[in-house]
């Protein structure tokens, strides 16, 4: 199904009965990445995920977004689907708008999975430092952004130009301040082996949240699907 949110066709599925559960997806992904969630509670929940503007099969956004953009896009797509005080589950990226939406709008509960929050000081690759030095240099701006296309990250180099600002503009952007102020009970479930948003960020979003518990679990930044029936059985007692 699709639903116009500000000029943008979003693409959703929404099946199940009972209280809401909202499944947002990371970074690249669509809808298929957190349908395995779904699927295991759409007994008692009415479950709705969508696509995000800019993957599966909604629009692209016709300008490059912010963190802000898609958390008021949110905002308009729970409010014209009816959608009330929703649990909210997120991946990555979509843990991301999750916690910029909650942070001013009420929800039941929050799921995170392996989603960065903390921007901690990390020295940059090496490739990215040459390629800072490139652009600074007279003349030499068209010629760095050509260079991204072949040194950025897999993400970067897969994302059509608007896309690409928009992921600058999304990674770029520290969400400590609005985490703090969720006030809902918050399950941070990680992978002890996560090189996109690490443990140790993990447990820094833990201390300054209101009311929130880590579990770490065995795997990559996929540890949600790579532990599926435990994550299920995890969820199924928090919500």
């Amino acid at each position: 199904m699709k639903i116009k949110i500000n000029d943008v066709n979003v693409n959703y599925i929404q099946y199940g009965e009972g209280k809401d559960i909202l499944l947002l997806h990371g970074w690249g992904q669509n809808i298929e990445m957190m349908k395995p969630i779904g699927d295991n509670f759409s007994d008692k929940c009415r479950i709705t995920i969508l696509d995000f503007p800019g993957f599966g099969q909604s629009d692209e956004p016709k300008e490059a977004w912010t963190i802000d953009d898609y958390a008021n896009m949110l905002e308009d797509f729970i409010k014209e689907l009816g959608i009330k005080k929703p649990i909210i589950m997120g991946h990555s990226f979509g843990g991301r708008v999750a916690i910029r939406y909650s942070a001013n709008h009420a929800i039941e509960k929050l799921v995170l999975f392996g989603s960065p929050c903390v921007r901690l000081n990390k020295k940059l690759p090496l490739t990215t430092r040459i390629l800072k030095a490139i652009k600074k240099l007279p003349g030499m701006d068209k010629i760095g952004e050509y260079m991204k296309k072949y040194i950025g990250s897999r993400d970067y180099k897969a994302a059509s130009p608007i896309m690409r600002q928009t992921l600058v503009n999304v990674v770029n952007e520290d969400l400590s301040e609005y985490a703090k102020d969720i006030e809902e009970p918050t399950l941070l479930i990680w992978g002890e082996y996560d090189d996109e948003a690490p443990v140790d960020e993990a447990r820094i979003l833990e201390g300054i949240m209101m009311d929130a518990a880590l579990i770490v679990l065995p795997g990559t930044h996929y540890a949600y699907l790579e532990n599926l029936p435990r994550v299920v059985s995890i969820l199924d007692n928090f919500i």
